[in-house]
């Protein structure tokens, strides 16, 4: 098999699917492949993309919604220009998927499934590899045979800044994206449990909601005077070395990348226990599981956590290490050349 790949991506600004990709493609042109990225358009991804050394084209995929893929339909001549001499395509991303019709029998056709999906359309089952991010993922993907491989991570991201002053007591943040599934209007609504419990803690939100989902919540969010406000930051790996508990009250998630990447840097989590997670977190060890939209039992695993702050650091920085980058892209490598 020659080394040249194609690999799609659905979106013009990086979330963890896309994150996952360029960690992987990184490092899979380390290791001597040829590499195309498309986006739907000129965007951070791209501009990632280059950056990093890959070769990028725009190549439309339609609204991420259901019903919005006529745009892929038209991409397909395009494509399967692009794909002419890929030995692989990787499609990443649910969306991405619109495009199996269109790939013939004679390129590796690799789906990667970041998402908790509610119906498995039948063209799914063309791909040659089906990828997907966690077991709770990979048990709703019936009728296909998925390999799980959990997100890779940075085990030593670059040194960042903390946009907070430092020095003052503990500080205990979210990271990602402002939207509802994500729940960070319950950790809002922890804060002042927290505070109670850790006086002169520090609650800071690190993020924003870049599509636009839910205006209303994110306001809602981001102005409340519980917690300090940050925008999003490109190297979050680095800046989670500056939190001592980072909290992710997801009420869906598959995987929970941020998660891996603050335990990676010694940083302990506190995580619902819902989907992927569990698979990530280790209970009473890297941190703490907690019921999803559950204010007070957040910020009573938030205080557990920062009782216990060195251990359960310690424990996070060692259990990480399966997540590593080098040994995501060993599996990913062995399952696309099978």
């Amino acid at each position: 098999m020659n080394r040249r790949l194609l690999a799609i991506a659905p979106v013009d600004h990086p979330g963890g699917a896309e994150t996952t990709l360029l960690r992987l493609l990184g490092s899979l042109r380390a290791r001597g492949w040829e590499i195309t990225l498309t986006t739907p358009g000129p965007g951070p991804l791209q501009e990632q993309a280059l950056a990093g050394g890959l070769r990028w084209h725009a190549l439309a995929l339609g609204a991420l919604r259901h019903g919005g893929g006529a745009p892929a339909v038209a991409s397909w001549p395009l494509m399967r220009r692009l794909a002419r001499d890929a030995a692989v395509v990787y499609l990443n991303g649910a969306v991405c998927g619109r495009l199996l019709p269109a790939l013939g029998a004679g390129t590796r056709r690799v789906l990667h499934i970041h998402d908790m999906v509610s119906r498995v359309p039948r063209m799914w089952r063309r791909a040659d590899l089906v990828l997907t991010v966690s077991h709770a993922a990979a048990a709703r993907l019936t009728g296909l045979r998925p390999h799980v491989v959990y997100g890779p991570v940075d085990p030593d991201p670059p040194a960042a800044p903390a946009p907070w002053p430092t020095g003052n007591g503990p500080v205990v943040g979210f990271v990602g994206r402002i939207e509802p599934r994500k729940g960070p209007l319950d950790f809002v609504r922890a804060a002042h449990a927290i505070r109670d419990g850790a006086p002169g803690a520090r609650i800071v939100v690190v993020g924003d909601d870049p599509y636009g989902g839910d205006p209303a919540y994110a306001r809602a969010v981001t102005s409340s005077p519980e917690i300090e406000h940050h925008p999003w930051s490109d190297n979050a790996p680095g800046l989670m070395r500056h939190l001592d508990v980072l909290v992710l009250p997801s009420y869906q998630e598959p995987f929970g990348t941020v998660l891996a990447e603050a335990m990676a840097v010694g940083t302990p989590v506190v995580a619902s226990a819902v989907d992927g997670l569990p698979e990530v977190v280790r209970d009473g060890v890297t941190g703490r599981l907690v019921a999803p939209g559950d204010p007070p039992g957040l910020a009573a695993g938030v205080l557990d956590v920062l009782a216990h702050r060195e251990q359960m650091g310690a424990a996070a920085r060692e259990h990480a290490r399966r997540f590593f980058v080098e040994e995501y892209s060993d599996r990913v490598q062995e399952l696309i050349l099978a």
